[in-house]
């Protein structure tokens, strides 16, 4: 008789589980892992242009620090990797050495053909259920961005923007974002 175990992975547990093997992402959603592919090309584009505008903005203003792909802990069973997080300075305490250990200032999703549910309806809530103040939500293939902000709860639209425009969106108010350059070029 086969014995099956119904106990969640914790999120120290998970953690212990080192480096992801080549070619996935783990996250760990309510106690269970996630598997999910390496990015598309066209999001490894705008992650890397996206964060570069946000690396120089953030390190030339001493605002805080800026990461990528980094297990990020959400509750005892949830472990989640945001494409790009910010924590303000004042906040750089939940730095942790193997995760960040509280919810960042800012995350990030660039959503790939796989993904969008995920970002626009499970990491949505589960972020605002979490504290992350500020979301931004990336679609290359729509060449959009939208902004929300947390407000008792829930989010709140804080601007968007798709194809050229040039948008300003909290927690960044005064840098302008040309998402013209964010875009994989169409050749």
């Amino acid at each position: 008789m086969a014995i099956v175990s119904t106990a969640k992975m914790t999120a120290r547990q998970f953690l212990e589980l080192g480096e992801d093997p080549p070619g996935v992402r783990l996250e760990l959603v309510d106690g269970e892992v996630a598997v999910s592919p390496s990015p598309i090309p066209d999001h490894s584009y705008v992650d890397k242009a996206l964060s570069a505008l946000l690396f120089m903005h953030v390190k030339s203003r001493r605002l805080g620090r800026l990461y990528g792909d980094v297990d990020t802990i959400f509750g005892e069973y949830d472990i989640r990797r945001p494409d790009l997080i910010f924590f303000a300075k004042e906040r750089i305490h939940l730095v942790g050495e193997k995760a960040m250990e509280g919810p960042p200032d800012l995350c990030v999703e660039i959503i790939s053909p796989s993904s969008g549910t995920i970002d626009r309806r499970d990491k949505f809530k589960q972020y605002a259920d979490g504290g992350v103040v500020h979301y931004w939500i990336v679609d290359p293939r729509m060449r959009t961005i939208e902004g929300f902000k947390l407000s008792r709860g829930k989010y709140r639209p804080t601007g968007s923007g798709k194809n050229d425009d040039v948008v300003r969106l909290p927690p960044f108010q005064d840098l302008e974002i040309p998402l013209g350059e964010l875009w994989q070029p169409r050749d």
